[in-house]
């Protein structure tokens, strides 16, 4: 008999674990919501066609690839197989791929229901995705993504509208972030200044490793892609910037008519939100988003270490402006912008923090406890009002000692117990008992339910 096991990277929820993560999956729907987004799914799984060459080459390597159906070494590149070419034997043998995230699919949606849609088109979806990454901490190989995009225009309106979605999310989650700005077009600048425009690619890969590597690292990898120290050096000067108006004022960044293009989209955003709520914007010139298909502003969003020193963990949410996208299933001049949240990892930050509210814990508040069988008949009739008055509710289903049933009641976090004897019968109460103070009340089931309700 085999040893149950689960894939790398995956993981099975318990039920107070399901609990928190739609308590978060319950905000973000709620906040998308507000602002006037609309609900759709995709199939897990999409023609591999549709995600290979859309996340660049890091991305493609990530990509879980199907088996074709049956006998899937049927009509294999022979060539491929003899010489071990993996990249050269997939596309004989596999037709679909899990989907690596949720807006290249959304990009597919789009040019395939273009004529049942209206534009601007808002979206919001919430759905697994699958990556295979190496699994650590707050990285798995599938987890949930919550997307929200609009395709249909440039309107630089959206961008601010998703930063204001952003800072409402992690407000109402009680988590302090950051929210990092940049611009792809500022980047382009960077690369132009360097003399290194053709290698734009290579450039932001390696600068989207920063925090991770430093300086140092990047300047390898620059350096392990053909660029000499005088370019890379102009590459680390302009990166050390804080300010947009120091980028500005650049003598090799002012030549650059991409990067003076990107500055002016970035200050707009800053406009929108400088009257508003919205006061944990970053501009972060070195931030880059590794995927290929982002052409304007690009967001990421950490945890504030200022607000939470002891919280340890990568990006919480991410995205930007891909204005090519659905250009590449047949559907060109179709702007779009849109961001991510990893709900996985606001999860772990959560329970790190001890965020979750006591009754999102507590999703069964009452339990009826009965010494004999009459007194669960009587337990069933009154749970069902109960439950008609909108509370969540239990009943224990055999008459054991009281002394066992009182235990369930606390292994499972359940904070009050109705007790059912022949007295209560008698007397049409309940014995109400409260399991974190001990104390006890003989109720009505009237009174009971307004108890439950004002706890």
């Amino acid at each position: 008999m085999a040893k149950p096991a689960l894939p790398k990277g995956t993981r099975d929820f318990l039920p107070g674990e399901v609990n928190r993560r739609k308590y978060i999956f319950g905000i973000v729907e709620e906040v998308f919501r507000k602002y006037g987004f609309l609900p759709i799914e995709t199939p897990a799984m999409e023609a591999l066609d549709t995600l290979l060459g859309k996340y660049g080459d890091e991305g493609d390597k990530l990509l879980f690839k199907v088996l074709n159906n049956g006998d899937y070494l049927k009509d294999a590149n022979a060539d491929a197989l003899d010489q071990r070419d993996s990249n050269a034997l997939v596309r004989s043998i596999s037709k679909r791929g899990l989907r690596y995230d949720l807006t290249v699919p959304f990009a597919r949606f789009v040019v395939m229901n273009q004529n049942e849609i209206q534009l601007p088109f808002k979206r919001y979806q919430i759905q697994p995705v699958w990556r295979a990454d190496k699994p650590q901490k707050g990285r798995y190989q599938e987890f949930f993504q919550c997307d929200v995009d609009v395709v249909g225009s440039e309107s630089l309106l959206y961008e601010a509208e998703l930063v204001s979605i952003y800072h409402e999310i992690f407000k109402r989650l009680g988590i302090g972030v950051k929210i990092l700005i940049n611009n792809r077009k500022i980047l382009y600048g960077i690369a132009e200044a360097a003399g290194v425009a053709d290698r734009f690619v290579d450039m932001t890969v390696a600068i989207d490793k920063l925090d991770k590597i430093g300086e140092e690292g990047v300047s390898r990898e620059l350096l392990a892609k053909g660029m000499d120290e005088g370019q890379i050096r102009t590459i680390l000067d302009i990166l050390s910037i804080r300010q947009l108006s120091e980028l500005s004022a650049h003598a090799d960044f002012a030549k650059s008519e991409s990067g003076q293009k990107g500055l002016e989209e970035v200050n707009t955003v800053f406009d929108f939100l400088r009257n508003g709520e919205v006061h944990d914007l970053v501009f972060d010139i070195s931030l880059a988003r590794g995927l290929s298909y982002y052409t304007g502003c690009i967001f990421e969003v950490k945890v504030d270490v200022d607000i939470h020193p002891d919280i340890k963990m990568g990006s919480i949410g991410g995205g930007g402006r891909y204005d090519n996208l659905t250009g590449a299933f047949g559907l060109p001049g179709v702007s779009g912008v849109g961001v991510s949240l990893g709900a996985e990892r606001i999860y772990d930050v959560l329970n790190e923090l001890n965020g979750f509210p006591k009754e999102v814990d507590e999703a069964v508040r009452l339990i009826f406890l009965c010494f004999d069988e009459v007194g669960i008949r009587h337990a069933f009739n009154h749970a069902a009002k109960v439950r008609a008055a909108g509370l969540a509710c239990d009943v224990y289903p055999e008459a054991r000692q009281m002394k066992k049933q009182m235990n369930y009641t606390n292994n499972r976090g359940i904070p009050y117990a109705a007790i059912i004897g022949e007295n209560e019968i008698n007397t049409q109460t309940i014995m109400l008992k409260n399991m974190v103070s001990g104390e006890q009340q003989a109720v009505t089931i009237e009174e009971l339910i307004n108890l439950i309700k004002g706890a």
